[in-house]
């Protein structure tokens, strides 16, 4: 076949009816089609030639869509396969995306979705409008031009075989549509591994939308995700994309999935299921092309179990999971996570020598625990470089005994200011102002907090029990703010007895 011949799809469907109209919808894209109504005309037909894709239903006299996928497999065939089940049958897709399917479509077939799919199978319609700029917790980014499948994957690092592993799954998964659920301990790096795999499947040309699930508003959540109509309610004075719209062509990275609240699962189980969304205040669906990758650090299992997760959307989000090890148990990689963060902090801050760890500073992180695991890594590193005084960083720039000594639930209590103005019970000094003594104790806790999570103020909440409101009124409260990557503390009156 010459470059400019069109892409040659195999539609195999035991129904003439069916396989005139999937051929009928096809021929009018371009593509040049080959029909079959059974598993062993479909391989004689494969044996004879090579397909841009194959169109399969699932049930055939002769066999399933499934048999023809292990086929495929076995003989290390390249062509995408897309599945046709009937309607409502969830265990077949999930099975099939398992199988190595690319995607798959319901019974009856919406023939513009039909088309959709094809089309991003053979990595084409992957062209991104400009969307609009998402606020909130969604970030939009787009690929460079120039090659980046190393980008994320260089970011993760690290040799040993629990990475290697990583790095092989997502080779896999980025071939196909199906879901993936990225599990691992804060700060592990889930949001890399959604990025590489986005950045080396098909979709890397259009939009990754990655949003914090526990970030937003509880009321809030329907208008983000799906967007709205002008006039849907006060305040919407202009249509608004959502993020699955402003992520159509690309991947949406639904970060910290286990915070969704069950009325919102069931809205997003729907949009998993249809490939259609419906803005708030809007008539019609609108179809979708976006591929979901999903994080947590929660054990959904347990959640589901629990009542608090929705077990079929547990098992259409995790029709593939990958877990992120986490640091202590890959404490091979950390000298050439500690090369590639110092480089990276060097270039961030100018400096003409990238700065080296002492074999002692090495040996004192390696007996670190690290319970925020990378993410606490790149902190430690950040700061042992503005705190060390040349290009050798050694065991005392790292504040890593501070840190043991200080930890983040320290017993206020315990906290005795250096100048005692009244007298002294038991050898405690007593503060002259109880309440301005606590709040400056519960100051310097939040400050640490939110310093510990890189100022994510969901992350350093739940670190010590708190929800996000509860996080932003003690925030207000104590006159502390979030300015980009950094904190700024004001003197702030009391609120008053407010309830968080």
């Amino acid at each position: 076949m010459s470059l400019s011949a069109p892409p040659r799809l195999l539609v195999v469907d035991d129904e003439p009816d069916l396989r005139t109209l999937y051929e009928l919808a096809l021929l009018r894209e371009g593509y040049d089609i080959e029909t079959a109504g059974t598993v062993e005309e479909a391989w004689t037909l494969l044996n004879a030639a090579r397909y841009s894709a194959i169109i399969t239903d699932m049930r055939l006299p002769d066999g399933t869509g499934l048999d023809l996928l292990r086929r495929l497999e076995q003989a290390g065939r390249p062509e995408k396969t897309i599945v046709i089940t009937a309607y409502g049958s969830a265990e077949n897709a999930v099975q099939a995306l398992k199988s190595g399917a690319y995607d798959y479509l319901t019974k009856p077939v919406d023939l513009r979705q039909f088309r959709s799919v094809v089309a991003s199978a053979l990595g084409r319609g992957l062209a991104v409008a400009a969307a609009p700029a998402m606020r909130g917790a969604g970030r939009l980014t787009r690929p460079a031009a120039a090659p980046v499948v190393a980008d994320a994957l260089q970011r993760m690092g690290g040799r040993t075989p629990v990475m290697q592993q990583v790095r092989v799954l997502i080779d896999k998964v980025a071939r196909s549509m199906a879901p993936v659920l990225v599990h691992g301990e804060s700060g592990t790096g889930k949001e890399l591994v959604a990025r590489a795999i986005h950045q080396v499947s098909q979709r890397a040309g259009g939009p990754c939308i990655a949003v914090n699930c526990g970030a937003i508003p509880e009321q809030l959540l329907e208008a983000e995700f799906f967007g709205y109509r002008k006039g849907a309610f006060t305040g919407a004075n202009e249509d608004r994309e959502g993020f699955f719209q402003a992520a159509s062509g690309g991947t949406l990275f639904l970060d910290e999935i286990g915070d969704l609240p069950l009325a919102m699962q069931s809205k997003l189980l729907r949009v998993v299921q249809e490939r259609a969304v419906r803005p708030v205040g809007a008539m019609a669906e609108l179809p979708l092309d976006v591929r979901i990758v999903s994080a947590t650090h929660k054990d959904l299992a347990c959640e589901v179990a629990a009542g608090r997760f929705r077990q079929d959307l547990y098992y259409r989000l995790n029709v593939i999971q990958i877990r992120v090890p986490p640091l202590r148990e890959r404490l091979d990689d950390l000298p050439l996570l500690c090369e590639a963060v110092l480089a990276r902090v060097a270039g961030e801050s100018a400096l003409v020598e990238v700065p080296r760890l002492t074999g002692a500073a090495l040996q004192s992180l390696a007996q670190h625990p690290f319970p925020g695991n990378v993410r606490e890594l790149e902190n430690l590193l950040h700061r042992a470089v503005a705190l060390s005084s040349g290009g050798l960083i050694d065991v005392g720039d790292l504040g890593l005994h501070e840190a043991s000594a200080a930890p983040l639930a320290a017993e206020p209590a315990r906290v005795v200011p250096a100048e005692p103005v009244m007298g002294v019970v038991d050898a405690v000094a007593l503060p002259a102002d109880l309440v301005a003594y606590l709040d400056d104790v519960e100051r310097e806790v939040l400050v640490r907090a939110l310093e510990h999570h890189r100022y994510n103020r969901t992350a350093a909440g739940a670190a010590m029990g708190l929800t996000l409101r509860q996080m932003r009124y003690r925030m207000a409260r104590l006159g502390i703010q979030v300015a980009g990557d950094a904190l700024t503390v004001d003197d702030a009156e009391p609120l008053g007895d407010l309830v968080p």
